[in-house]
């Protein structure tokens, strides 16, 4: 699996070899990928890149792959990048799992139906932590982080409320600006109410001035995004983006455009942002395409010259250099925003924060944040001095620690008030 970038273990003989006693103080790291969201398979690949970049002495990694119709898998097959590429054949052989509390407390993963694996079957998979490796959908929204805070199960990374507010680019930009943080002009409208209005809100729009660019409100990776010059492609596009979301956002293209991106890891009271980078494109505007599916064997990040190794390597695989070439101050006013952004969002763990610049005038906007960026932003913090292993450890870390602290607050009232209708329960005549 030298094609991820990184090296894939080899030996997965031990994965669900659960009573070696020796190895008791390895935590199981559930690693959540997958999802129903368009953006599936490259949840895929960086799910893959932190098992590869797991510390095996401290942390067994335990796949759980949601598959495209909702259904929660385990197995060894899931460490294979080669057999994603039979969908229907990997969910037959893998097996279908549940979470379950256990009555003294922590969470197991509980096979649906139980399977054999090396000889012994397997029913119950106790898990110490959720590493969140999804991207858009209830994976980056705040829906899996919500059930991992139902569940009491620590999990690494932004919290609801963090996940929810960066998946919403409309909120987000309406936040930073209500914030003093410069965004660009921009109109949003709902799929209600583009029906039987469409001439009304191309009119709204074309106030912002050709030419714009249109993206549904709540998907990352560049799917569904396109720019615009004239009435008709805007028509055409703002349909195209509805195919994804019931919300778009239309905003003014920035003019002599430059895209500067800054990752940061920390939580809201103490963060630090990574080196810059620009993502370099032959075009108006960074496609998903050029994003994951380039395998032309032109030269990957220009930081550590390593060729591209095509859809495989996630982000790993874009044109880009790092760090941005731009002026000192310019830099550090750009990781001033992007720390800025990341702790009023509240988030937590590791982010990456996407700015627009004009060349021309140096004018910076907030684009929008990506509470799980693909493959971990780990190509931001490599050069950046913290190699992907100890990204990976410092994230589940925290995770942690920030479990541990959500724990000492009161969670439940030991009062009845049902009990107490017989003396004196106020509220109901009963």
């Amino acid at each position: 699996m030298e094609e991820l970038g990184l090296s894939i273990i080899r030996d997965n003989s031990t994965l669900f070899n659960l009573n070696n006693q020796a190895n008791e103080h390895i935590l199981n790291i559930g690693i959540i990928f997958g999802g129903q969201s368009p953006e599936h398979e490259v949840s895929v690949i960086t799910a893959l890149q932190v098992v590869a970049a797991l510390d095996g002495r401290r942390y067994r990694p335990i796949p759980i792959y949601i598959a495209k119709d909702g259904g929660w898998f385990t197995g060894t097959e899931l460490l294979n990048l080669e057999a994603f590429k039979d969908l229907d054949t990997l969910t037959l052989i893998a097996q279908q799992v549940h979470l379950q509390r256990k009555p003294v407390g922590g969470v197991s993963l509980v096979a649906d139906v139980p399977k054999k694996w090396f000889g012994k079957q397997i029913l119950h998979i106790p898990l110490d932590m959720m590493f969140i490796a999804l991207h858009g959908g209830e994976g980056e929204n705040g829906g899996v982080q919500g059930i991992c805070e139902t569940y009491g199960i620590p999990y690494c990374g932004s919290g609801v409320l963090g996940s929810s507010l960066g998946m919403d680019k409309v909120i987000s930009k309406m936040v930073c600006r209500d914030q003093g943080i410069p965004i660009v002009p921009f109109v949003s409208f709902k799929e209600h109410e583009w029906a039987n209005r469409e001439n009304q809100c191309l009119d709204k729009c074309e106030k912002l001035g050709y030419p714009m660019i249109v993206k549904p409100a709540r998907l990352g990776s560049s799917i569904g995004i396109a720019r615009v010059e004239d009435r008709n492609e805007l028509d055409a596009a703002i349909e195209d983006a509805f195919r994804y979301d019931d919300k778009i956002v239309i905003e003014h293209a920035v003019p002599n455009l430059r895209e500067i991106n800054c990752s940061v890891i920390g939580d809201v009271r103490a963060a630090r942002a990574s080196v810059l980078e620009e993502p370099l494109t032959g075009e108006k505007l960074l496609s998903f395409q050029e994003k994951y599916m380039r395998n032309d064997g032109q030269q990957g990040t220009k930081a550590t010259g390593t060729k591209d190794a095509g859809s495989s390597a996630g982000m790993a695989s874009l044109d880009r250099v790092i760090p941005a070439p731009l002026s000192d101050t310019k830099t550090q006013q750009i990781q001033t925003l992007a720390v800025n952004v990341f702790q009023l969002f509240e988030c937590a763990g590791v982010a990456r924060i996407d700015f627009l610049m004009d060349s021309v005038t140096e004018e910076v906007y907030f684009n929008e944040i990506n509470t799980i960026p693909g493959s971990f932003s780990f190509y931001l913090w490599e050069p950046s001095g913290v190699p992907f292993h100890r990204l990976v450890h410092e994230l589940i870390q925290m995770g942690l620690k920030k479990h541990k602290e959500r724990s000492r607050f009161v969670r439940t009232y030991k009062t009845n008030l049902l009990a107490m209708r017989a003396t004196g329960a106020k509220g109901t005549k009963a």
